[in-house]
């Protein structure tokens, strides 16, 4: 731990000491137990492993220049898992054993917290897997609920530092009907071919169109998309779309400075009237977007090689609250004790 370099530790899996874990069987949760183990030992026929019965969650905790540990919008994740849940048809885990869970991973691996001044923050992830043997297509009997931790530098390398995004109109995401707004597995395999397509061309992510029409803007793989106009934040609204917890506080954080929120559906063609674009999203925060370059069309919207200062205001007010550096008016914040 000692020799660890807090400022350069990146954004990847880092085992540490434990993992709480929790089981449904016979129609009812049990108690949390610690596990040291980074290993599980399921049925071979799980739905997990054979439908995709899974969902997760990312959430952060972050230390404060007082030395308090403090987490961001814990309900809002519990919830929103609560939504996958029913969406697949997984047995729902309530809000409490989901808050007692992440508390206690947390202080457990207390010492893993990074500290203040580094940047980083210790990642969190609750993980529901459905763990009951079915060889039909039918929801399991039997779930495993898991919270696992590790220290994490910024998601994109590059920081908050501008990167280049891209449309590809070959790929989508999710179906407009399917699971796109709620957090599942599925999701993200489905987006590994256009994101490893886009890295290897040079581009930090995809920025999806709309699976139905390909005329309007969806979201990035890993995050929401917004885009500034004048006095105005505009995001793309979709069924499709995961709601992001970071979106939605940022939506907030725009009002509180006076500025018009629209949640509405964004034609591709209006990328060439915003001022700023960013992407957002637990892992990522906020990350400024440099330019979307439209691989079809041969066209790039640029919109800067330096954050612009709506991003800039923005990310500052998020990180200030969550490092419990300003007012929290919102309470978003939970101190762990």
């Amino acid at each position: 731990m000692e020799n660890l370099d807090w400022k350069n530790i990146g954004f990847g899996y880092r085992d540490s000491d434990y993992n709480v874990r929790c089981y449904y069987r016979e129609g009812k949760w049990g108690e949390l137990e610690i596990s040291t183990s980074n290993q599980i030992s399921i049925h071979i026929g799980a739905t997990c492993l054979h439908y995709g019965q899974e969902s997760f969650e990312g959430l952060k905790a972050y230390k404060g220049k007082d030395g308090k540990i403090r987490v961001f919008r814990i309900e809002d994740n519990a919830l929103r898992m609560q939504a996958s849940a029913r969406g697949i048809l997984m047995q729902e885990l309530p809000v409490e054993i989901f808050k007692e869970a992440v508390f206690k991973t947390i202080k457990l691996n207390k010492h893993f917290v990074p500290p203040y001044e580094s940047g980083a923050s210790l990642y969190i992830r609750p993980l529901l897997i459905g763990t009951g043997p079915q060889i039909g297509v039918k929801p399991a009997t039997e779930y495993l609920f898991m919270v696992f931790v590790m220290p994490v530098g910024p998601y994109f390398k590059e920081g908050f530092k501008p990167t280049d995004y891209v449309i590809y109109r070959e790929y989508d995401r999710a179906a407009p009907l399917g699971t796109g707004n709620i957090k599942v597995g599925g999701n993200y395999a489905a987006s590994m071919k256009a994101g490893v397509r886009a890295h290897n061309e040079g581009y930090s992510a995809v920025l999806y169109l709309d699976a139905r029409e390909k005329k309007y803007l969806d979201e990035c793989g890993p995050a929401n998309f917004f885009g500034i106009k004048g006095n105005t934040y505009v995001t793309p609204k979709s069924e499709s779309i995961l709601p992001s917890i970071t979106n939605k506080s940022l939506r907030q954080l725009a009002l509180d400075m006076g500025m018009t929120v629209e949640e509405r559906k964004v034609p591709v063609e209006e990328l060439a009237e915003f001022s700023e674009a960013g992407a957002c999203g637990t892992a990522a925060v906020l990350s400024p977007v440099r330019s979307v370059v439209d691989a079809d069309l041969n066209k790039r919207y640029f919109y800067g090689d330096e954050p612009g200062p709506v991003c800039v205001k923005l990310y500052n007010k998020l990180i200030d609250i969550q490092y419990g550096c300003e007012p929290d008016p919102h309470g978003w914040v939970t101190i762990v004790e």
